[in-house]
C-alpha cells in the first residue's frame, strides 16, 4: 500500500515539474518572440535612417534656407543611435518622425522639389519605409500584448513571478503624434 501512494506523490511531482517546465518555456518564447519583433521596428526604422540622408542631401541642393529641418533630423538620428532602452528608441524615433513631417510639408509646399524625379523616388521609399514601421510597430504591440495576457493569467503568474519575468512596455506615439506638422514661409 505505501508503494502506490509513494507513486501518487511522484506522479504529482513529476506533473507538477512539467506544467512549470513547459509554462516556464513559453514565457521564455514569447518574451523572445518581443525582442524578435523589436529587431524588426529597428530594422526599419535603420531603413528610414538610412533614406532620410538621400531625401536631405536631396532636398538640400534645392532649399538651402530649410537648414533647421536638416538639423532637427541629424539631431534625432543621433539621439536615436545613441539610445540604449526601446523606450529611449522610441522617444527619438518620435522626434525624427516629427521632423521629417515637417520635412515632408516643405517638400510638398515646393513644386520643383515634387516634380524632381530623384526626390519622388526617395519619397515613395519614404513613404513605404513608414508602412512598414507601422506594421512592425502593430507586432510588436501585439506580441506585448500576448506575453502580458500570459504573464497575468493565474497561474502563470506565479511562474512569471517566480522566474522575474515583468511586464514589457508598449510602442506608444508621442503626444500630438496625431496633428500634421505645419510649417510656414
Amino acid at each position: 500500500m505505501m508503494t502506490r501512494k509513494w507513486w501518487i506523490i511522484v506522479g504529482i511531482i513529476v506533473l507538477a515539474a512539467l506544467w512549470l517546465g513547459g509554462t516556464y518555456n513559453g514565457l521564455v518564447k514569447r518574451n523572445e518572440a518581443i525582442n524578435g519583433q523589436w529587431a524588426q521596428v529597428e530594422t526599419q526604422y535603420q531603413r528610414r535612417f538610412d533614406l532620410i540622408p538621400n531625401l536631405v542631401n536631396s532636398v538640400k541642393g534645392i532649399m538651402a534656407q530649410e537648414q533647421k529641418v536638416f538639423g532637427d533630423l541629424a539631431e534625432a538620428r543621433t539621439r536615436y543611435a545613441g539610445a540604449s532602452s526601446p523606450e529611449a528608441k522610441v522617444r527619438a524615433a518620435n522626434d525624427v518622425e516629427s521632423a521629417l513631417g515637417r520635412l515632408l510639408v516643405i517638400v510638398e509646399n515646393y513644386p520643383q522639389l515634387r516634380s524632381s524625379e530623384t526626390v519622388q523616388t526617395l519619397m515613395i521609399q519614404l513613404e513605404g519605409t513608414e508602412n512598414r514601421i507601422s506594421v512592425e510597430r502593430g507586432r510588436y504591440n501585439d506580441a506585448v500584448k500576448d506575453y502580458t495576457v500570459r504573464i497575468k493569467r493565474f497561474p502563470t503568474n506565479i511562474v512569471a513571478g517566480l522566474f522575474g519575468f515583468d511586464e514589457r512596455s508598449y510602442f506608444q506615439s508621442q503626444s500630438g503624434a496625431e496633428n500634421a506638422p505645419t510649417v510656414t514661409f
